[in-house]
């Protein structure tokens, strides 16, 4: 993984960005559009789940649906920054009715065997990534209208992950919070808190103002919501990388600050149904969909 982006950062593209947050999981969701066209992406989606009730709902994704239909805009994209372990993703839902094509990071191959095993689900689920449209690769590009967009591959928090840049927005996933949130965890299967650490910093390598859009935030100090910030803002203010944390002195706090922490509310279901780009695993001999829980695996 090279420690700088492979691309030019175009600051006069300026997407139109529409959040979406889901308050049970503390997740935006994004509405990107092309300034010169009416073309547009979907990034992190989210379907809700009540899980004691074991019911499924998409409200929030029938509200970016809504909108997309209210605007006139054609969506071309439904991004995955990562197989997320904190809410399931609604992508084929917004798919099914809006059309696009669902794209992940090519690392989700180590995701889908990794937990393959652990869910112990079969032959029949391909581990090659065929659930999704696309696997972007490291300095991959696409287009959504006109804009040209690039995909940086930002591992630590999962082998997977990846940052969107689409004009002067990237989208970071999990990799980095707000600065007063700091970064994301390193403990999970495949982690590494060294590879986050780098990966940081590759998103840190583009210019000050290019904005940054958060995939969570969990408003430390009971502070209200925020998604959004700039490289340059969090390069200097970030509370575990900024103002030159150096490397050794982010791992030695990243994990010893991992070790606190319990695995995340919705992990179990949300992992088994992101590796499979949002599809629920298929239906039994009685017809009923279940969701698996594995005992002392993670």
């Amino acid at each position: 993984m090279s420690d700088k982006p492979g691309f030019t950062v175009d600051l006069d593209c300026r997407p139109e960005v529409v959040p979406f947050f889901d308050e049970d999981t503390n997740t935006f969701s994004y509405v990107v559009k092309d300034p010169s066209s009416s073309a547009c992406a979907v990034v992190d989606s989210v379907m809700e789940i009540d899980y004691a009730a074991g019911r499924l709902s998409c409200a929030g994704a029938d509200k970016i649906v809504e909108y997309i239909r209210d605007h006139g805009l054609q969506l071309e994209w439904l991004i995955e920054t990562h197989v997320h372990a904190d809410h399931l993703s609604a992508a084929p839902y917004i798919q099914e009715r809006l059309g696009g094509k669902i794209g992940i990071g090519e690392h989700i191959v180590t995701v889908q065997e990794t937990f393959g095993k652990i869910f112990n689900s079969g032959t029949e689920f391909e581990r090659d990534g065929s659930q999704f449209d696309r696997l972007f690769s490291d300095g991959d590009s696409y287009f959504v209208g006109g804009m040209e967009c690039h995909a940086m591959h930002t591992p630590g928090h999962t082998p997977a992950c990846m940052t969107h840049v689409m004009g002067d927005a990237a989208f970071v996933g999990d990799t980095l919070f707000m600065p007063d949130g700091g970064t994301a965890r390193a403990d999970f299967p495949g982690g590494d808190a060294r590879t986050l650490y780098r990966s940081i910093h590759k998103v840190l390598s583009l210019p000050d103002s290019v904005r940054l859009f958060m995939c969570h935030d969990y408003m430390p100090g009971g502070r209200a919501v925020e998604f959004e910030t700039c490289v340059g803002d969090e390069r200097r203010d970030n509370i575990h990388v900024g103002g030159g944390v150096t490397e050794d002195d982010f791992v030695a706090m990243r994990e010893e600050r991992d070790a606190t922490l319990g695995m995340p509310r919705l992990i179990l279901p949300s992992l088994q149904v992101n590796m499979r780009a949002g599809h629920l695993p298929p239906g039994e001999d009685n017809g009923t969909v279940y969701l698996k829980l594995p005992l002392n695996v993670l």
